[in-house]
């Protein structure tokens, strides 16, 4: 072999051995038959499974917001045209019908409450606050027994409180300065289901955030005091997948809601957030009825505990579960409302 031919032939060697070398470091990154085939434990597949879930219907949130967004934009430009002097947004104040009814959010419960909770009232009292000065229908809005955490914490991230409008921030407690008879909690452990709105009467929501911890605190609270009490009909127009579980300001937005429409289940709907699953009952119960005949045979369990007993719980969040099993809500709530 002549001389001239050498070189071409270690060129060749090399460029054989650099593809060995590729071919090695590609091999090297691929995963291990133990690491491809790692199994996924069952708390990640539900992580998994709910994280898809939450994705579908991120439309369907959307499209109901934009719906009720439509909605009060309607309201406001017939309101609009029907006024003819030009000074609109007075007419539009005039427009607005006060209810007589009083709702008492109760901040009774302070001390059994930490920083972190007391900022989620806060956070549900300003909101309510809000809604009650933009509804056609606002209530006399009461705070009772406002002290201790929550007005610090008012004063330090909320200053402007002390200058709000239509609401009384009282110290005392409600039972000091409304006759006891007036008097009706809203609680989700009373056997009472209330079917209509007394605007004579005054409603109170317990302002408790603590994530179930202290369940059955409010209707004992308004046994102890001989109060009347009762809960919201929401197991008579709505089935959900979720607990059945309102924060502080959706009882209060749905009460507004339900003085605009005198309709229980459209004040339910529109208020409820999507992720609760909500569904009338009439369409929610047809798949399983037949379950839950079967069922109620077979354990002589009534229609509601049934139901409850097979409903699916749809947490808000992928990342809810772990939270749940440790009897936490990220959605801070006070008035569990059972089917």
């Amino acid at each position: 072999m002549s001389s001239e031919m050498l070189p071409a032939v270690s060129g060749t060697s090399n460029d054989e051995k650099n593809q060995d070398l590729s071919e090695d470091q590609e091999e090297n990154q691929k995963p291990g038959l133990g690491e491809r085939f790692e199994p996924i434990s069952k708390r990640q597949m539900k992580k998994l499974m709910k994280q898809k879930q939450w994705e579908e219907q991120r439309e369907l949130r959307k499209q109901k917001r934009k719906e009720k967004r439509k909605r009060k934009q309607l309201e406001r430009q017939c309101q609009l045209e029907s006024n003819s002097d030009g000074s609109d947004r007075k007419r539009i104040r005039r427009d607005v019908v006060h209810s007589t009814l009083r709702l008492i959010i109760d901040c009774s419960f302070d001390s059994l409450m930490v920083l972190k909770d007391i900022k989620k009232l806060h956070k549900q009292i300003q909101r309510c606050y809000a809604e009650n000065r933009r509804a056609l229908h606002p209530v006399q809005f009461y705070l009772t027994s406002h002290g201790g955490q929550l007005k610090k914490n008012m004063d330090e991230n909320d200053k402007g409180w002390v200058n709000w409008k239509d609401i009384h921030i009282k110290p005392e407690h409600y039972s000091e300065f409304i006759k006891k008879e007036d008097l009706i909690y809203l609680t989700s452990d009373s056997p009472n289901v209330l079917k209509e709105l007394d605007e004579s009467k005054a409603y109170i929501i317990g302002g408790l955030v603590d994530h179930n911890h202290h369940k059955g605190l409010t209707y004992k609270q308004a046994s102890d005091h001989g109060i009347d009490h009762a809960q919201l009909p929401l197991g008579d127009f709505v089935k959900m997948n979720s607990r059945k579980v309102l924060a502080v300001n959706h009882v209060f937005e749905i009460i507004l809601e339900y003085l605009e429409t005198r309709d229980w289940q459209e004040a339910f709907f529109t208020i409820l957030p999507q992720r609760k699953g909500a569904v009338p009952t009439d369409k929610g119960c047809e798949s399983s009825s037949h379950d839950k005949k079967l069922a109620q045979v077979e354990d002589g369990l009534n229609s509601d505990s049934s139901e409850e007993e097979n409903s699916t719980n749809l947490l808000d969040s992928p990342h809810e579960e772990e939270k749940q099993d440790k009897e936490n809500s990220t959605e801070p709530t006070v008035n569990s409302i059972p089917h």
